[in-house]
């Protein structure tokens, strides 16, 4: 997937192992925050921010991704989906997942639209009725399809929705990372009290990302990008798993195929494309088809 902005393949920032821990720091409310540090460690921190979002990641993708849910003592779960996504400028990002495999999820679909600011839509196919649902604001903290993403984590997060600041650095995987602490200005639009991002310095990819809520101490959640490479010019994440800290449940997402640029139409990314699966088989990473 394209883990993006710290997203799901944000998709670009996250689809991102090793169980290093960070001492966290104690959450803070968004004025706190402002009053704790001085303007020139927030500046820092907000063009750290930036580089990442900034991050090159082409005008559209399509990947195949395989999803493993693990518990542990229990077999994995595997399924199967595809991910498109395009940019359309001015911070406004449109993705479409759709899984193949097994057949109990076969054809289930999420359109996702983040435009500038905190808004977003987000709509869910369900084959067995055959109906398109839309996701209200108040669901966002749900599971997707049972897995360790919540519906939050599918969605774009621009870098002045939250206050920025760089807390330190740490090891992941050997190398060494610049530590980002990211607190929503407004409490209302984020389920997560803060999250803290263990940065590489020269590509601006987020090694791991640790989720935190309300005043808790350590992490709900951790998310982990361990196989990176560049493809068509763009940094990619190719294998990354998602821990629920709570529970010992785990998602790894392993990206198999991926191609960008290819000109994925915005009537894909429609409530009727939603909706009809069979417009993307042209758009299949591998050209294969399901």
């Amino acid at each position: 997937m394209i883990l993006k902005k710290m997203v799901f393949p944000d998709y670009k920032y996250i689809l991102i192992a090793v169980f290093l821990t960070i001492t966290p720091t104690i959450a803070l409310s968004s004025e706190a925050f402002s009053n704790s540090i001085s303007d020139e460690e927030q500046s820092k921190g907000t063009e750290l921010a930036q580089a990442v979002y900034d991050q090159a990641s082409g005008e559209d993708a399509s990947s195949r991704v395989v999803m493993l849910l693990s518990r542990k003592g229990k077999q994995p779960k595997q399924r199967i989906l595809y991910s498109y996504a395009k940019d359309k400028g001015d911070a406004e990002r449109w993705t479409l997942l759709r899984f193949i495999k097994p057949n109990d999820v076969a054809r289930t679909g999420l359109l996702t639209k983040d435009y500038a600011g905190d808004d977003s839509d987000q709509w869910l196919y369900l084959p067995a009725l055959d109906r398109v649902r839309r996701i209200s604001s108040s669901r966002r903290a749900g599971r997707f399809v049972g897995s360790d993403y919540q519906y939050e984590d599918l969605t774009d997060r621009e870098v002045n929705m939250d206050h920025h600041r760089i807390i330190g650095e740490e090891k992941v995987s050997g190398i060494k990372c610049t530590l980002l602490e990211s607190i929503p200005v407004k409490k209302s639009n984020s389920i997560y009290s803060k999250r803290i991002s263990c940065i590489h310095p020269k590509i601006f990819v987020p090694l791991r990302i640790d989720y935190y809520e309300g005043k808790k101490k350590k992490p709900i959640k951790q998310l982990k990008a361990r196989k990176i490479k560049k493809i068509q010019g763009y940094w990619t994440i190719f294998d990354s798993t998602m821990y629920n800290l709570k529970t010992g449940h785990s998602t790894k997402l392993i990206t198999t195929d991926i191609k960008y640029d290819q000109g994925i139409p915005d009537t894909l990314f429609s409530q009727r494309g939603l909706s009809d699966d069979s417009r993307e088989q042209i758009f299949l990473p591998s050209g294969e088809n399901t």
